[in-house]
C-alpha cells in the first residue's frame, strides 16, 4: 500500500530522480519555459516553488543551500537577483503547467511548465562558455565566407 507516500518514483532510483529534477530545475530558472511530460512537470512545480521561496528569504545561509541543491553559481545569481524581485509581492504560486497534448512516439502526455510573468526572452537562451565558444564559431564562419566573396 502506498500510504502517505508523496513523490512520484518516474521509473528511475532514487539518484537518478534527484539528478533529473536537478537538471530541470537549472533548466526552467534558465529558460522560464520548458516542455517536459505532465507527471515530471508535476514534480518539478512542487520543487520550483520550494525553490524560489527559499530563494525570497535571501540570506548567505539559504543562497548557500541553495547552490549545494542546484549546483551552478549563475542559476543561483539569477534567481536571488531577478527573479526575487519580480516575486517579492507574490506569496506563492510561481509556475503554472500548461498541457500540449501527447508525445509522438508513445503517446505519453506532454506539458509546458512555466514561471509566472515569465521573461519571453529568456527562453532558448544560453549564457554559459559553451554557447559562447559556439557563437563564436559561427561568427567565424560568417566572416569568412565574407572574406572569400
Amino acid at each position: 500500500m502506498r500510504h502517505k507516500l508523496t513523490n512520484r518514483k518516474l521509473n528511475r532510483t532514487s539518484e537518478h530522480r534527484k539528478a533529473l529534477i536537478k537538471n530541470m530545475l537549472n533548466a526552467l530558472i534558465k529558460h522560464e519555459q520548458i516542455e517536459t511530460t505532465l507527471p515530471k512537470a508535476k514534480e518539478l512545480k512542487i520543487a520550483i516553488d520550494k525553490i524560489i521561496t527559499l530563494g525570497k528569504k535571501n540570506s548567505l545561509s539559504s543562497k548557500r543551500i541553495l547552490l549545494s541543491k542546484l549546483q551552478d553559481q549563475n542559476i543561483v545569481k539569477k534567481l536571488t537577483t531577478t527573479l526575487i524581485k519580480r516575486y517579492e509581492k507574490r506569496s506563492g504560486g510561481y509556475s503554472r503547467i500548461v498541457r500540449s497534448g501527447y508525445r509522438y512516439g508513445d503517446n505519453a502526455p506532454k506539458a509546458y511548465i512555466e514561471l509566472v510573468d515569465k521573461d519571453f526572452n529568456a527562453k532558448g537562451q544560453d549564457s554559459g562558455p559553451t554557447q559562447k565558444k559556439i557563437e563564436n564559431k559561427e561568427q567565424d564562419k560568417v566572416e569568412s565566407k565574407k572574406d572569400k566573396k
